[in-house]
């Protein structure tokens, strides 16, 4: 298969969705890999280390897309590559559809088929393409919270930890998937009360047993958010529904009763945001202030440490990437369920239920879709 590695193009997104000793056992295993020119050096990784690994270097995406069977992105493409994109095509990157009617009918009318990382499942029903992003996005979250807190930043110019004599910050983390509990870890590290709110009861009593003493994991819901929210310094919004746009937990009338200074970081904003007053933000420009209280809502907080990223997610991506380039993604979806799970859009069609409710659109079944690609 020839498989296309492309620069990333959003702002302040300095990860690539392949190293070059990825790219080596791609080109190992038989396959033909093109890379754009540049597309590592976000991530310290040059041209010659790509070259070197057996890629062939191209200088425009366009080429690329004329070319590969398979495109890898780390996020969603852009409009200036809609029209690139041919029918049939393999998109395998982080499409987060349900946060883009726009980006959902663009794929649907270029007819591509979509495979989205962050739905993809394994044996246990757990997301292995998601979990690397959402263990760094939640460390970097109690990260973030802890500097716009800083008086300098806008925040109440409060510390995390707090100092002997001094109570530390309360924060509020809604949702103990791995995103939350990660970064209720962090928080709990720096010192700081941490309320951490899940709905699973299960889950609850796993958090409660690894958790520093410092985490409280507690029941969510409307009653309990409202009543922590006032007493919180900073909220991490952690919450995911795969495929689905997440729930709106914060609301904007809640924020009058909170204190002013504090910091909501919103994790979920690639899936929409579980504040209602979130927007997405960049790197560049990653706060905001709605009614005294700061907003960090980055949509690729991942993309600040892309070293690390991109070797977390090349881990992740590599064993999936060789399975569709060996098989192709209708094979490899009937021979793996995850993997279908992961196919969000073939031949015009919505083939994840959540993308299609999230904008009133019909949902296909992929075995539908895979049917019709047999009789093709």
């Amino acid at each position: 298969m020839i498989i296309g590695v492309l620069k990333e193009i959003k702002a302040e997104e300095n990860r690539v969705s392949m190293t070059p000793s990825g790219v080596e056992v791609l080109v190992h295993s038989g396959h033909r890999v093109l890379v754009e020119q540049g597309a590592g050096v976000g991530s310290d990784f040059d041209d010659a280390q790509y070259a070197h690994a057996g890629a062939e270097l191209v200088s425009i995406p366009a080429a690329i897309y004329a070319q590969a069977e398979m495109v890898m992105h780390v996020k969603e493409p852009l409009p200036p590559e809609y029209e690139l994109i041919r029918e049939g095509q393999v998109l395998f990157t982080y499409f987060h559809f349900a946060a883009s009617e726009e980006l959902t009918r663009a794929m649907l009318a270029r007819r591509a088929v979509c495979i989205a990382y962050e739905t993809i499942t394994d044996q246990q029903g757990a997301l292995p393409l998601l979990t690397p992003m959402s263990e760094i996005a939640g460390r970097m979250a109690a990260q973030e919270a802890a500097k716009y807190l800083e008086r300098g930043q806008g925040g109440r110019g409060i510390l995390m930890g707090g100092v002997p004599g001094v109570t530390p910050a309360t924060v509020l983390v809604l949702g103990g998937g791995t995103v939350g509990a990660e970064a209720a870890r962090v928080a709990c590290g720096l010192g700081a009360m941490v309320f951490l709110l899940d709905t699973s009861l299960p889950r609850l009593r796993h958090l409660a047993e690894i958790m520093p003493k410092n985490c409280i994991p507690l029941m969510s819901s409307p009653a309990t958010i409202r009543e922590l929210a006032p007493k919180a310094d900073a909220i991490i919004g952690a919450v995911l529904v795969p495929g689905a746009k997440a729930p709106r937990l914060i609301s904007r009338d809640l924020l009058a009763s909170m204190k002013k200074g504090a910091v909501l970081v919103d994790v979920a904003i690639d899936q929409g945001g579980c504040f209602e007053t979130s927007r997405p933000t960049t790197h560049d420009q990653p706060v905001f202030e709605i009614d005294g209280i700061l907003h960090y809502c980055v949509a690729n907080m991942p993309g600040a440490v892309p070293l690390t990223s991109t070797l977390a997610l090349t881990n992740a991506t590599l064993p999936y990437a060789l399975t569709l380039a060996k098989k192709g993604w209708q094979r490899a979806a009937l021979d793996d369920a995850g993997i279908g799970r992961g196919i969000n859009m073939a031949a015009g069609r919505i083939t994840c239920q959540g993308v299609a409710e999230a904008f009133g659109l019909p949902h296909c079944p992929l075995e539908t879709v895979l049917g019709r690609e047999r009789t093709v």
